[in-house]
Formats: structure tokens, sequence, C-alpha cells
């Protein structure tokens, strides 16, 4: 089973997650994708909305039969996508997990607790986002594992690959961020 993780506080949910589930789905050549709804994220400041409506705001927007949203960190007591991780493969050992993110998160991943264990340990896709892609391909990971880079024409290879191993989508991006949208009074009530 190939089961990308795509992780985030989802404060609100918006098309910009839709799409990069959707393509990831397609592009990588999955069975599954799970939303890991996080309890908050140990790099911002401010506290998301309740996890219950985040959840509920998640499960209305994803609606796809591949598609589960969670909230297995809250369940499992992790603060960290590292710790996450580590715990998600060792109650699944006979899955293939890919960790999904936007290229936005790749450029600043480095900031990330463990993050070299979750580059030596799971697979990661990475999909564009808006004004991202050449930030991103330059990054201190993308620099650090560059040679672990696998070209966007063979992305379904991603979910077989031994770890260290990422791989760029390009394609059509959606421009919209739950941050944008938290600033313009659309976030979760």
């Amino acid at each position: 089973m190939r089961i990308a993780l795509l992780g985030g506080s989802f404060d609100p949910p918006h098309a910009g997650h839709v799409h990069i589930t959707r393509q990831a789905l397609r592009r990588f050549g999955l069975d599954r994708v799970w939303w890991l709804v996080s309890p908050g994220n140990p790099l911002k400041a401010n506290g998301p909305a309740p996890i219950a409506k985040r959840m509920a705001a998640c499960q209305e927007i994803m609606q796809h039969p591949k598609v589960e949203v969670t909230d297995i960190e809250a369940q499992l007591g992790t603060r960290f996508t590292a710790d996450t991780i580590e715990a998600l493969q060792t109650l699944h050992p006979n899955v293939n997990f890919v960790w999904l993110m936007g290229a936005d998160n790749l450029a600043s991943v480095h900031k990330w607790e463990r993050w070299e264990w979750i580059f030596e340990n799971v697979v990661i896709g990475v999909t564009s986002r808006p004004d991202e892609h050449l930030k991103a391909a330059g990054s201190k990971a993308a620099v650090k594992y560059r040679a672990a880079r696998l070209p966007a024409a063979n992305a379904k290879r991603l979910p077989f690959q031994q770890p260290p191993a990422w791989c760029l989508l390009d394609g059509p991006v959606v421009d919209i961020s739950s941050t944008e949208l938290r600033a313009n009074g659309n976030g979760i009530k």
C-alpha cells in the first residue's frame, strides 16, 4: 500500500489542499492520502482554530474515496513531523509512506525538528506552489539531498524508492493559502 501523508493545520482547508491531494494521487500513483490535521504547528506563534472544527471543514471540502481526514497526531500525542512519521511507520510497517509537502515547506524544512531524519527515513513528494518552485529547488534541504532527487517524469517510482528520495512536481498550481484566507477574515470561526 502506498499512502501519502499531508500534514498541516488546515486552518482553513482550501482548494489548494484539494488540488495537491488529487495531483499527488495521480502523479505519485498512490493508493491513499491521509490528511493529518495537526493539533498545532510548533513553528507558529498563534494556535489554530479548534481541531474538531478544522476536521469538519476538511471532511466537507475533501470528499474523495482515497482520502482520509484524520487527527492521528492528536491521538498519538506527537508534536513534530519526525515523531509522527516514526510512530506511523512502527504502526504500519508494510506501508510505503510518502511525506507530502508544498514547495514552500521544502524551502523552510531545514527549520523543522529532526528534518534530516525525515529525509533519511521517508520519501518526500513536493508539489508546486505559486512563486516557490525556484526557491524550493535551491533550498538547504534540496541542495543537501540533490543526489536523491527523482525527476518529475519518474514521480510514480517515488513510493518504491528507499530514502533519501524526493521529487518536486511541476505543473499547474492553485494560488491560495490558509494564511491569506485568515487575513481576509475567511478562517474557521
